[in-house]
């Protein structure tokens, strides 16, 4: 057999794509359809957006003999969750002239936009680029978008770390004309283009990059394919720790795929950090998983060559020896709600967000209105978390009564003042547009998390912050397997359930029982509860207590994800 015939077809569709351009340009100009060709839609992903269909109407269009209702999810490419008040309502005004009236703040700390038509993308493209903003890179085998701590307590530090992520997201984007061309009106070149770092492949799967300042881990900085723990010494940033090979996506029932927390190889100064990220994206590009996508990512590249041949490549290709690793420390990965002031006296407030989404609610809370008119009056700059909370952030001291009034008048802050639960919980959207969605999750977690909430009030843990995730599907896009306690899903109402995680985000967690509903769900966390109040030592999490406890064996690295699975109590 040929090496061309092992790859993937999305290797080959990649190779033939003309640089990510495919028929995208004839799929758009075909009105008989709202869809585009199958091979594009691989396409697109590189462009910022996927094709997907409501699911729940798919049985009734079927019936009517119509096709499946098509439409788009288009993602943002925003480097560290930052945009200025025109930007938010530029935003704003897409999600209600060209999508479905609502925006949905990601855990990679920018906005998708849901429910788009095929008519509407060129459009709100261009939108978008009149504000400096665009979707390149949002989706695809390259580097998404480049996530940051928000540090709303440091300014100079955030500053730093914000400038980082869009140096690095800007050093690693394609370079092929298409975007300009499909989208924006550019008119094609003879000048020859050369993807000098991707090559005409690209990368064999996607690729994330975060950086975190300790002791604040709220970008789960081991969840990704590289992590940039900053190193800072008397309020001065000095560089960064390395950390490579995380990724939480595994398939149900495949061993051979697994979550992987990123592994800490050394330190590198800030002159240098552009080339040890170079290096070791092109590592994965040479040696990554090109046949099977589901071992494609770069935690298993890293697994198959180890560690110490990662070092031996970076030495031999590009003569980087990294220095040891410097001490730090994390101490959580949640967001603090409400009112800080940073070091130079500027305040920034911080709003939950339940599960990212950003809308005027049927309840009555119109929390996408209410932020429309924040906008208008905020003079500072808005940054999504990793949380999907929003932080409004540099506000003079002069400034905060009228932030105070929008907020109050449209009581953006109520959600601030829910449960400790509720604020440490992540869903993913799931149905009925995410075509991969096993199991509900952002409709049902707050559902879930009312009855949660009474067994934890019960058991007196009121305060007690556990961080609960909940996944339609085991890809991880809520970062589930980072979950003290998860829920991913295994069918409709049904999910695998995880425990032991830590607080921090230096640990996962492990299967504990599988194909359960809710009531098997809350059957087996209350006694738990009662048990972690009964029993836990000051200060001790919830993760550390059920491996401590014996109810669940830890998970010490991702290839042992698998192993002594279930009840460690039972076995």
């Amino acid at each position: 057999m040929s090496e061309d015939k092992k790859l993937s077809d999305v290797e080959h569709i990649k190779l033939k794509s003309n640089h990510l351009r495919g028929t995208i340009a004839e799929g758009l100009a075909d009105d008989l359809t709202a869809a585009i060709a199958h091979d594009d839609t691989q396409l697109t992903k590189f462009h910022g957006f996927y094709q997907q269909d409501d699911r729940e109407l798919r049985a009734e269009r079927k019936r009517a003999k119509l096709e499946p209702h098509y439409q788009f999810m288009v993602r943002m490419r925003l480097p560290a969750g930052v945009l200025t008040n025109e930007q938010w309502l530029a935003v704003d005004d897409i999600a209600n002239r060209y999508g479905n009236q609502t925006m949905r703040i990601t855990t990679r700390q920018t906005f998708q936009f849901h429910g788009i038509p095929k008519e509407n993308l060129r459009p709100l493209l261009q939108t978008l680029d009149k504000v400096e903003l665009d979707s390149r890179g949002g989706c695809g085998d390259d580097n998404r978008n480049v996530i940051a701590n928000t540090n709303p307590g440091y300014s100079a530090l955030h500053t730093e770390v914000y400038d980082w992520s869009k140096r690095i997201s800007e050093y690693f984007l394609w370079k092929s004309r298409a975007y300009d061309e499909l989208w924006l009106g550019a008119a094609p070149s003879d000048e020859p283009e050369v993807e000098s770092l991707y090559g005409e492949s690209y990368l064999p799967r996607k690729f994330k990059m975060a950086i975190a300042i300790p002791p604040e881990n709220d970008v789960d900085v081991f969840a990704n394919d590289i992590g940039l723990i900053a190193i800072v010494e008397n309020d001065a940033l000095l560089g960064f720790n390395v950390a490579i090979g995380g990724g939480m996506g595994t398939t149900h029932g495949e061993e051979a795929t697994y979550p992987r927390l990123a592994t800490v190889i050394g330190y590198v100064d800030l002159e240098h950090t552009l080339a040890v990220l170079d290096a070791l994206v092109r590592i994965q590009r040479d040696y990554g998983n090109r046949e099977d996508r589901k071992r494609a990512r770069f935690k298993y590249t890293i697994d198959n060559l180890g560690i110490d041949r990662i070092h031996e490549l970076l030495a031999e290709r590009d003569d980087i020896r990294l220095a040891p690793a410097r001490d730090y420390h994390f101490d959580r990965n949640g967001d603090p709600v409400g009112w800080h002031q940073d070091d130079s006296g500027r305040w920034h407030l911080t709003l939950f967000v339940e599960n990212g989404r950003v809308a005027d609610f049927d309840s009555g809370y119109k929390l996408m209105t209410g932020m429309r008119e924040l906008a208008k009056v905020h003079r500072g700059e808005f940054r999504l978390t990793c949380n999907h909370n929003i932080i409004v952030a540099d506000i003079a001291s002069d400034d905060r009564a009228a932030i105070e009034e929008v907020v109050a008048h449209y009581a953006l802050d109520d959600g601030s003042r829910s449960s400790t639960i509720r604020q440490a919980a992540m869903a993913c959207v799931a149905f009925p547009t995410c075509g991969l969605a096993m199991a509900e999750s952002e409709r049902y977690m707050p559902k879930l998390i009312d009855k949660i909430e009474a067994l934890v009030t019960d058991a007196g843990l009121t305060d007690e912050p556990i961080v609960i995730r909940m996944t339609g599907c085991p890809n991880g896009c809520a970062r589930p397997f980072l979950g003290e306690i998860a829920f991913v899903g295994k069918a409709p109402g049904k999910y695998n359930m995880y425990l032991g995680a830590a607080f921090d985000g230096s640990r996962l967690n492990k299967l504990y029982r599988e194909t359960i509903g809710e009531d098997e769900i809350l059957a087996e966390l209350g006694p738990m509860f009662e048990r972690f109040a009964a029993e836990k030592y000051d200060g001790e999490h919830f993760g550390d207590f059920v491996i401590r406890a014996g109810i669940i064996a830890e998970t010490t690295e991702g290839r042992l994800f698998h192993e002594n699975a279930g009840s460690a109590e039972a076995a």
